[in-house]
């Protein structure tokens, strides 16, 4: 202990690369950390797990002087890189637009638990979709899966109902002479806070079957990931439903609940996807010792064999 602090002391370059070291290792932690709380969907987090270690395997070859190996990795780093930036879009525009707005700290809040809905809540928008359907009146509800949405999401609010959830009335609110039913209702745990909110449309080159009702649930669900959509067609009277820019179509009002109760069911085990930021370091710090440990028996074999 007394040699580390005069270690310390004579050769102070040595303690400034070692602050740097850490400093830079923390900033990777948490950069990681931010990139696990933006994927929320437990199927990719295996794929930024992926891309994660190969970081770290190209970081560690260049270290330990390998070239070839290095250039390789750096090469596939970039290709996978480009390939995630593809696939996940509308995370990283979400992780751009919270860092536009200074919304530093929700970048390391992991997405919260979805608020669940009574059956009763579920069986009246079912019931009210059923009728809707049935009577081929065009219909666009958003139900919100956790915390509230923000209104700088939409392109108009709408206007603030604050009523109790109920078929008779979601009914009403889309019946084609009423001056809300162009928009779209949002609707928060067993109340209907707004109708005649406007939805920013999707980009997405979409079937010439879908109309603005469904290109307005994928361009929300695209930009926000604490919501779903629910769709009637007017034309056809067909169901539909929206998570994350993916639209689900033909449903039946079987399905639609099911799909509803699985979503919102309070018994349903969601397992978070972004761990707490201990666990995390001692679990990137224990597959980092695991990979370094490996890079060094496979050097010290290779010079084995040499000799």
């Amino acid at each position: 202990m007394r040699d580390w602090w005069k270690q310390w002391l004579i050769n102070p370059g040595w303690s400034q690369s070692l602050l740097v070291g850490t400093l830079d290792i923390v900033l990777v932690l948490a950069l990681t950390y931010m990139i696990l709380v933006i994927i929320s969907e437990r199927r990719t987090l295996w794929m930024v797990r992926g891309f994660i270690i190969l970081m770290l395997a190209s970081a560690f070859s260049g270290t330990l002087g390998l070239p070839l190996l290095n250039f390789v990795l750096e090469k596939l780093v970039i290709g996978c890189a480009v390939a995630m930036a593809v696939a996940l879009q509308s995370e990283f525009r979400r992780f751009l637009e919270q860092l536009g707005r200074g919304e530093f700290r929700q970048l390391f809040q992991p997405d919260r638990l979805a608020v669940p809905k009574s059956d009763s809540v579920i069986d009246e928008i079912v019931d009210a979709v059923k009728e809707l359907s049935k009577n081929r009146i065009g219909a666009l509800l958003i139900l919100e899966t956790s915390g509230p949405i923000d209104d700088r999401d939409f392109s108009v609010p709408g206007v603030k109902l604050n009523a109790e959830v109920s078929k008779e009335l979601i009914q009403t609110i889309f019946q084609p002479k009423t001056l809300l039913h162009d928009g779209a209702t949002l609707i928060r745990g067993s109340r209907i806070v707004s109708s005649g909110v406007i939805l920013p449309l999707s980009g997405r080159t979409a079937s010439r079957q879908l109309g603005t009702r469904h290109r307005a649930a994928m361009g929300i669900t695209e930009r926000v990931e604490n919501c779903i959509c629910v769709v009637v067609s007017e034309e056809t009277g067909s169901i539909s439903l929206a998570e994350r820019g993916t639209l689900y179509r033909p449903l039946t009002i079987k399905k639609l609940k099911e799909s509803l109760e699985v979503r919102f069911s309070p018994t349903v085990d969601r397992e978070a996807v972004a761990p707490g930021l201990l666990s995390l370091i001692r679990q990137i710090g224990g597959q980092t010792l695991a990979l370094v440990s490996r890079l060094l028996r496979l050097l010290s074999t290779a010079s084995r064999s040499k000799k």
